[in-house]
């Protein structure tokens, strides 16, 4: 096996934009995101959920098709 070629392995400090720190290996020193877990609207429930059917419409509407 080859030296040297591996890169350095950190422990991560994390940034978001929202002001939520982690920490986490990577080879980078410090990592600066824009969304997390913290802040994304799938994970803190402000998501809205479109029913199927208001999707099938929506497709109808676009395409010009009837509704059967």
């Amino acid at each position: 096996m080859r030296e040297a070629i591996h890169p350095e392995y950190y422990q991560a400090t994390v940034t978001c934009n929202c002001g939520n720190t982690f920490v986490t290996g990577s080879t980078r020193k410090e990592i600066h995101v824009e969304v997390c877990s913290k802040c994304h609207s799938f994970y803190t429930g402000q998501q809205k959920a479109t029913s199927a059917k208001g999707r099938i419409e929506q497709f109808n509407k676009r395409y010009g098709l009837e509704n059967n």
